[in-house]
């Protein structure tokens, strides 16, 4: 596994086919999402309004955060919409770049605020 992983850092773990979610649960138990399980991933700029002050857990009852205290610092918030779900997962990245390249490479991002 360790020689597909194509991007890494604190808060998230891509491979050529999934990304884990670091510290997803309450328990803090890593989650792994396939590709293939995710319809679409929106990006936005980070604000007050979309979950830049959410550290962990919903607001909504729609979005889940991964745990990330430093999120409020973070400049996008990426939200990941998973197939035939009515939730999704909103999470962050320690570089936004690298990672809205991966995601553009796999044709996963259909909008960038």
């Amino acid at each position: 596994m360790a020689e597909d992983i194509i991007y890494s850092d604190s808060l998230v773990v891509i491979t050529n086919r999934s990304i884990i979610f670091r510290r997803y649960s309450f328990f803090e138990r890593d989650r792994m999402v396939l590709f293939s399980e995710i319809e679409k991933i929106f990006v936005k700029k980070a604000s007050p309004w979309n979950g830049k002050f959410r550290f962990h857990g919903t607001g909504d009852f729609k979005t889940w955060f991964p745990k990330d205290f430093q999120r409020y610092k973070r400049d996008k918030i990426f939200f990941a919409f998973i197939r035939y779900k009515w939730w999704r997962i909103g999470f962050t990245v320690e570089n936004s770049d690298a990672v809205i390249k991966i995601f553009l490479k796999k044709g996963l991002i259909k909008n960038i605020d």
